[in-house]
């Protein structure tokens, strides 16, 4: 979180909610009660792929997703292109132009719920991840999360040995009749295939995970099939209650596994249909497999064309993800609720402009005070 701004304004999301309890009601719209991502910064979208092997750009990261304000997933998307422009020594006026940008995008995206996007459009840095994610095989995976193709996980600083409670309640799990079925769902695989867990253990994965149960599963799919599929790595992650500000009249599971995965459904088909909520060792969890098209966008450093051609093209990802849960008349509404307080100079919304705005003077502060304690 110390390399730059981005980095710390991607990895201190409670920064972004406590500046959302204090915003005015009347700098950010009351958009209407849907499922919103919670926390739609940059590195949360990229290309996923689907159970039935297609591959679209897609927000791959749903622990904070509420039925909340979608105004506040185009904040969040707007901060965060806007300090990824500042850390690429970009001007101002870039900043300006992003919003712009974003606005169209999104509003493209609130017209057009059901197609696809358009990869013409697509930035080329976006254009080159999805070209590497098509061509990606179980391989590539293995190389990067289990640093092997073999099929063992290699206990270290970063995978843990499981305890004897761990280790049983693994084998209960991958055990049940739902597990075995999200297992055997890809394209490459067959309903009756043989589903043998061949090794797991704890996954120490990053901040966000730290007191959280996490666990990488290899498992051996149809164990007499030698094609693509055979070997897959499961994901094992626990659910928590959201920091994400939350509509208070909306109905959302009570178990915060389903709820993540009742998001993902809404927000993005291709991820939601290869999750499951389920328990482990009385906590709730979130069960996927992670395949080797899945993968994060980086933009860390971005030209002047890159930075406005990003954030139309992911803003339309997140309009469309958005209006896919709302009626005609619904969507027509809140756009019009979008664009009110337009300038005369600037195509953006004046409260989209002030909350950045805000956001930045407020991050810029915390990452100082940051870095000057890691400094110490």
């Amino acid at each position: 979180m110390a390399r730059s701004a981005h980095a710390y304004v991607r990895g201190n999301t409670a920064k972004f909610y406590e500046w959302l309890k204090t915003a005015s009601s009347d700098l950010v719209p009351a958009g209407p009660p849907i499922w919103i991502c919670g926390d739609c910064h940059l590195g949360n979208l990229g290309p996923v792929a689907s159970a039935e092997g297609d591959v679209e750009i897609e927000i791959r990261d749903l622990d904070q997703t509420v039925i909340g304000n979608p105004a506040h997933d185009l904040i969040r998307l707007a901060l965060s292109m806007a300090t990824a422009a500042r850390s690429s020594d970009l001007p101002g006026v870039i900043t300006a132009r992003i919003l712009e940008q974003m606005m169209e995008g999104y509003e493209e995206g609130l017209r057009h719920p059901d197609a696809r996007p358009g990869r013409s459009n697509a930035t080329a840095s976006v254009r080159i991840v999805l070209k590497r994610a098509l061509k990606r095989k179980w391989h590539n995976l293995a190389s990067e999360r289990i640093k092997d193709v073999s099929p063992t996980i290699p206990i270290g600083k970063s995978f843990w040995p499981l305890s004897a409670p761990e280790k049983r309640e693994i084998d209960k799990l991958f055990g049940t009749e739902g597990v075995r079925k999200l297992v055997t769902g890809l394209h490459n695989r067959h309903k009756n295939d043989e589903v043998r867990v061949l090794d797991a253990a704890y996954w120490v994965k990053g901040c966000s995970s730290l007191g959280r149960l996490r666990f990488a599963v290899l498992l051996e799919v149809g164990k007499h099939r030698h094609r693509e599929g055979r070997f897959c790595l499961i994901d094992i992650k626990e659910a928590i209650e959201p920091a994400a500000p939350r509509s208070s009249k909306a109905k959302m599971p009570r178990d915060h596994a389903a709820r993540v995965v009742e998001g993902a459904c809404r927000l993005s088909p291709f991820l939601g249909e290869r999750m499951i909520a389920a328990r482990f060792l009385g906590r709730s969890v979130v069960v996927r497999e992670l395949l080797p098209q899945d993968l994060k966008l980086e933009m860390d450093q971005l030209t002047r064309e890159e930075a406005t051609a990003a954030a139309r093209f992911l803003a339309t990802v997140v309009g469309r993800a958005h209006a896919r849960q709302m009626e005609p008349a619904m969507r027509d509404k809140w756009r019009s609720d979008l664009i009110r307080h337009k300038s005369k100079n600037l195509a953006a919304p004046s409260w989209l402009w002030s909350s950045v705005v805000e956001l930045i003077a407020s991050h810029e502060m915390a990452y100082l005070n940051h870095c000057r304690t890691y400094a110490e």
